[in-house]
């Protein structure tokens, strides 16, 4: 197969709607037709210290099913270890966030060239950095179309509707979405699914059920993902 050299940013409707889960599977299902893989995680809160070292969950989860292995600390540059909003957790520990600081810390990581990189967001689009500036804004710097993970719950539609209009607003482009129940499947699962396809202006590239009680839920998760429309 040819090498595609392919980045993309991966974001979603919320926290806690599994864009690590999806991010890890992409992975998983190029690293399995033989391409190189790289997730990054540039900015994470809620990390835990190990042998002295904050280290975090969904960054290491990109690592396990990454190709290219990089240090944590180029994966994750930066660890915050209170689990709350990046920027409120920055401040608490005397660190500052910028859109310009955050994408120097991605082009290290993304200086290891890997057929796919997947670099995940933390919460949605709108999640701030500081007083001026949004995660969204570390899209439009890093001219990365967008990964879209809706996280299949009730209140979805509008999040992902008010998220489209967002990325439209600043020219972003979505490479495609994915539909994922973290959980249980929600109520009226078809017909939420079928509003949400007639409603974001990018291909459906898959809609993954609940695999927690799977034995591989990430390699599971991979039978439910088209890959071919981003690869192309």
């Amino acid at each position: 197969m040819a090498r595609t050299g392919k980045a993309f940013f991966v974001s979603g409707t919320d926290t806690e709607i599994g864009k690590t889960f999806i991010a890890s599977a992409l992975l998983s299902k190029a690293r399995d037709r033989g391409l190189s893989t790289l997730g990054l995680k540039p900015i994470a809160a809620g990390c835990e210290r190990l042998d002295g070292e904050l280290r975090n969950d969904d960054a290491l989860q990109l690592m396990a099913a990454s190709t290219v292995q990089l240090p944590y600390e180029v994966v994750n540059p930066t660890a915050l270890e209170p689990p709350i909003a990046p920027h409120v957790a920055a401040e608490k520990v005397g660190v500052r966030l910028s859109v310009l600081e955050i994408g120097k810390s991605i082009a290290k990581g993304t200086s290891h060239a890997a057929d796919l990189t997947l670099i995940e967001g933390a919460g949605g689009l709108m999640v701030p950095l500081n007083d001026r500036e949004l995660f969204i804004d570390l899209c439009g710097l890093l001219k990365l179309d967008v990964i879209f993970v809706v996280g299949l719950k009730l209140g979805c539609i509008n999040h992902a509707i008010l998220s489209v209009e967002a990325m439209q607003r600043r020219n972003i482009e979505i490479a495609g979405w994915i539909g994922n129940s973290p959980h249980e499947i929600m109520d009226e699962h078809e017909a939420n699914v079928g509003a949400l396809i007639k409603r974001i202006p990018a291909p459906c590239l898959g809609i993954v059920p609940p695999l927690g009680n799977a034995a591989n839920p990430v390699q599971k998760a991979t039978e439910h993902l088209e890959l071919d429309q981003l690869l192309a």
